[in-house]
């Protein structure tokens, strides 16, 4: 495969790398993963992370794999692990169900290289798509609020939720970003923030908890998220604590917006009452690691409750911004995720 560079992800010489975002913001530290258990356990870590890059570096990886002599038996249960992966995010199963046609050419090996290469460039596009459609909602002088992580560091492009963002600052329509610090691991705090830092918008940083008090005061304008699923009827599974956000937007009348790509619709999910949630360790709410090393904070044996996604209601949301245009509550209540 051709050399190939993201802000995530690397392939040099025929091998996959990614961007340890668990190092980040205090080093850029570049990773291996060539084979499925490294990718396998790299995603369960969120070193790589993201509902559009985790599907990408899965596809990439697949296509190596390939080239670098896998059989195609070997191909498909590589791919039902990596499918395993990551139960939320459905950009994940719908690159796969893209890699596992490429998988029944007759000639797969460059099937799924091209494959893999096409889903790349794809994501690429849709995400200047959705920052040009999302823009247009921003207005002069905006102050947004955004959560987790949805720029360069989870897509092959510019991101959606921090894409628009991005675009709307240059074109001088952002006053400033409230970036939720986004528990429990931060990625508000160590990722939006370096990113939009990396980009020169402003932006202040502040904890999850504050959110409400800063809407009360009439400090946000809108609220901008990403998201890992949305279902036929509109519900969306995003980072938890999106759902307290899109509570408290509705009491104060702020807009609420999603911004995703295509491949994170899921027209076979009902509802969100049907998407898979995934619990993570304990060891995320009662302390702390990173790059600096651990700090435990709760006492041993704490009981812990921790889900990484919540739902969010499609009646609490204004408006679903995808590469093909903003999509309207009217819209989908006509039933337009469910096609």
């Amino acid at each position: 495969m051709q050399t190939l560079q993201t802000t995530s992800l690397r392939v040099v010489d025929n091998q996959l790398f990614i961007l340890d975002q668990q190092a980040l913001p205090q080093e850029k530290r570049w990773l291996p993963a060539d084979s499925v258990v490294l990718l396998v356990e790299h995603i369960h870590a969120l070193r790589v992370r993201g509902a559009p890059l985790i599907g990408l570096s899965a596809s990439l990886l697949l296509a190596l794999l390939a080239e670098n002599g896998e059989s195609r038996d070997e191909l498909a249960r590589s791919l039902e692990t990596l499918r395993a992966s990551r139960p939320t995010a459905v950009n994940l199963m719908n690159n796969l169900d893209r890699m596992k046609l490429a998988l029944t050419q007759e000639d797969f090996v460059p099937a799924l290289v091209t494959e893999a290469l096409r889903l790349i460039e794809e994501d690429k596009a849709l995400c200047g798509s959705i920052a040009q459609a999302g823009s247009e909602l921003v207005k002069p002088g905006s102050r947004l609020l955004t959560h987790c992580n949805t720029g360069g560091l989870a897509t092959a492009g510019v991101g959606t939720a921090l894409g628009v963002i991005a675009l709307a600052h240059q074109q001088g329509k952002v006053a400033n970003v409230w970036v939720d610090e986004t528990r429990p691991l931060l990625q508000g705090g160590r990722l939006t923030a370096w990113e939009l830092g990396e980009l020169g918008v402003p932006y202040q940083l502040i904890t999850d908890s504050m959110a409400a008090s800063l809407m009360a005061k009439g400090q946000v304008d809108a609220i901008w998220v990403g998201a890992d699923r949305i279902a036929a009827n509109g519900d969306v599974a995003n980072k938890i604590g999106t759902y307290s956000l899109a509570v408290l937007a509705k009491f104060h009348g702020i807009p609420f917006y999603v911004a995703a790509p295509q491949t994170t619709l899921d027209p076979n999910c009902p509802n969100g009452e049907a998407i898979p949630i995934e619990q993570r360790a304990a060891s995320e709410v009662t302390g702390v690691a990173g790059s600096f090393g651990a700090v435990q904070w709760a006492p041993e044996n704490a009981q812990v409750y921790n889900p990484a996604f919540d739902v969010t209601p499609a009646a609490l949301i204004s408006g679903w911004v995808l590469d093909s245009g903003v999509v309207t509550p009217e819209q989908v209540s006509a039933g337009y995720f469910a096609r």
